[in-house]
């Protein structure tokens, strides 16, 4: 009896140490998800503005009840980088000629230029043997060329500089088509883009910051902004409400953020851990905490659960203005999930093909959404109607 006695104590301790390993981490439970297409990968192309603006696109296209689409990334990067290069070289350079882009940039194209699905052109980096775009050669090549031109001392241009540097593209990238055909039909970028049934004037950017007018519109200052798009500006708790509002309700949109940040990890979260109060909860006495590296401070803050700090309209505006907060990843946000602690999370879609745990998503709390968010692409309609009243919609 004694000995049955200490083993089923035994058994519970050790079903009980097993069940708190099992729940070690985050658990998520999902509140409401809007269908996406599959996750992609953008490999080494800095082409997430691409990505996540036709992957936001493609949702809404599902949204509509039009089933499933899948665009052309390369389509838009190569109008793209023809129109940022033209740019440059009338700026003599003063305009940043790269591989970055932003949400405007695909309004733009599709309303200008038109769309192409994806077996429209060359898949992703098969021009050069690769399965993936890698962007690197490509890059280093037409960066130099644009700047040879945009920098360069001749007094007067010739008439075929650009038919050169479009070459370099066509290369890389494959030729733009004039015409193609697809499921039996044949398109133009136009014709197909109006098949889409996508009106771009019913796509907005909003934002958050305090050195513009709220309730008016602004170009947000950074160098991939270069179309000079404008944006929308909210109060911060509008802006949350809008995005909140937006995915209840059967929306997507396309996030702009900072992954630079330490507490996006390469594992699927993005948090804004108070380390103070985490270094309470880490179980770590305080010499410890103050002798572990800054990586496995991180590793600890980011591993669980933790109490997060608490964002203000000011933190995000001192974020932009010293440059802690730039403009340099784009994905989709599609739904919302809870940890087991009750606390809301959006769900996010990545480019960075099936990585981390959860196979290409990534779960960011509100607090990493409020302090990170450069801006968004929406549905006006996907805007709470008070907040709509306000900036005129």
């Amino acid at each position: 009896m004694k000995k049955t006695l200490i083993a089923a104590v035994l058994m519970a301790l050790g079903t009980s140490a097993f069940a708190q390993e099992k729940t070690e981490g985050f658990q998520f439970t999902t509140v409401k998800e809007n269908p996406i297409t599959s996750i992609k990968n953008q490999n080494r192309s800095g082409t997430c503005w691409a990505f996540s603006s036709l992957s936001f696109f493609e949702a809404e296209l599902i949204r509509m009840g039009k089933g499933e689409y899948d665009l052309c990334e390369m389509y838009l990067a190569h109008k793209t980088y023809e129109d940022r290069a033209k740019a440059s070289v009338r700026m003599h350079g003063d305009v940043s000629f790269s591989q970055g882009g932003s949400f405007y940039d695909a309004v733009y194209c599709m309303k200008n230029y038109g769309m192409i699905p994806q077996d429209a052109m060359p898949q992703p980096g098969t021009l050069y043997g690769d399965t993936l775009p890698n962007h690197n050669e490509l890059f280093a090549i037409a960066e130099s060329y644009v700047n040879a031109i945009a920098k360069g001392s001749q007094k007067q241009l010739s008439p075929v500089w650009f038919n050169g540097l479009n070459a370099i593209y066509d290369t890389y990238l494959g030729k733009v088509p004039e015409k193609f055909t697809h499921n039996g039909k044949e398109y133009t970028p136009k014709s197909y883009m109006e098949s889409l049934g996508l009106n771009m004037n019913d796509y907005i950017s909003l934002t958050s910051y305090t050195h513009h007018p709220f309730y008016e519109q602004f170009v947000i200052e950074v160098q991939d902004n270069w179309r000079w798009g404008l944006s929308y500006n909210l109060p911060l708790d509008e802006f949350m409400e809008t995005m909140d509002y937006a995915v209840k309700n059967g929306y997507t949109f396309a996030w702009g953020s900072d992954v630079s940040e330490t507490g996006f990890t390469r594992d699927g979260i993005a948090v804004c851990p108070d380390a103070e109060k985490g270094a309470d909860l880490t179980g770590s006495d305080m010499a410890r905490w103050t002798g572990m590296s800054a990586t496995d401070k991180r590793r600890e803050l980011t591993s669980r659960p933790m109490p997060e700090i608490e964002v203000t309209q000011e933190m995000r505006q001192k974020a932009y203005d010293n440059w802690e907060t730039t403009d340099d990843h784009g994905m989709l946000i599609y739904g919302i999930a809870k940890d087991q602690t009750g606390k809301e999370y959006f769900m996010v879609k990545n480019s960075w093909g099936e990585s981390g745990k959860y196979k290409g998503i990534w779960y960011a709390s509100k607090a990493f959404v409020a302090y990170k968010t450069m801006n968004i692409l929406i549905h006006k309609n996907a805007v709470p109607k008070k907040i709509a009243k306000k900036l005129g919609l």
